[in-house]
Order: structure tokens, then sequence, then C-alpha cells
């Protein structure tokens, strides 16, 4: 899949359509992995999820409807940066690393999480430190954890 993304055809139609497949496809054969972990109370932690299939991909409709067994993320923590740090903090050979693309992408996070009460949005241009409080807090709830006695 890797190597598809940095094809200079990445964001023709069928491409997007290829990719978006791939990843659906991705996504159903881990689903049976996850499920099994959780019935043994294991705590799984992904890095992405149709979510980013949504941000990233077009067109929507096809994404949801490739996506409608995929399995919805009790929590997803939005680590929300401004596109100028991020495009820094890219290397520059991904053609999906510039500034025009990101702030469309960082636009359809954001309606995501304004349409999922799922979504946590953390501010990212915080500190470290702060981020990573913000994040135990998110996800204090989930364990029963009073959020308010995390630092």
């Amino acid at each position: 899949i890797r190597k598809l993304l940095t094809r200079s055809d990445a964001t023709s139609d069928t491409m997007q359509k290829t990719l978006g497949l791939l990843f659906a496809a991705d996504r159903l054969i881990l689903m049976d992995r996850i499920e099994q972990l959780e019935k043994e109370n294991v705590v799984v932690i992904s890095d992405r999820s149709f979510y980013s299939s949504l941000s990233y991909q077009d067109p929507q409709d096809w994404i949801k409807e490739i996506n409608k067994f995929a399995k919805i993320p009790d929590l997803v923590l939005l680590l929300d940066l401004d596109v100028k740090k991020s495009v820094e903090r890219c290397d520059g050979t991904d053609e999906f690393e510039n500034e025009e693309f990101l702030t469309g992408v960082k636009q359809n996070y954001l309606d995501l999480a304004g349409s999922n009460d799922n979504f946590k949005i953390i501010d990212a241009n915080n500190g470290p430190n702060k981020v990573s409080s913000d994040i135990k807090k998110a996800v204090a709830p989930l364990f029963d954890i009073c959020k308010d006695c995390i630092l």
C-alpha cells in the first residue's frame, strides 16, 4: 500500500478507490484479531481507523460504504496541530505532505469530530507534557479513572 501511496497518480480517482479498497480490506483482516483481544479484556490502541480513509480519501459516500463493517473505535484522539507545523515535521518526500492537502485533511477530521461523540480533540500545539496530560485525561473515563486525578 505504501508504494501505491507514493505513485504520481496516487490522487487519481481510480487510485483513490483502489487504496480505499485495500485499506478497508486490511481493516477487515484485523477486525477478528481486535475482537478476540477485546474478549480477553486487552486494550487495543490503533493509529488509524476508517476515519482516516474518510479524512484522506474520496469519494466520501463510497468510502463509507466499503467500510460499513469496520469497527467503530470507542475513542478517537484527534491531535489537532497547526498545518504549518505539521508540514515542517514532514520530510517532504510524500505527495500528501503539503499545506493545501493537509489543510483539507485537517478540516475533514474536524468535521468528523463535530459529528461523532467518540472524538476528543487534543490541542497538539501545546508542549509534550500538556499534550500527554490531555491524552491521559481523555482516556481516563474508559478505565473508570477520575480525569481530574490525572496530572
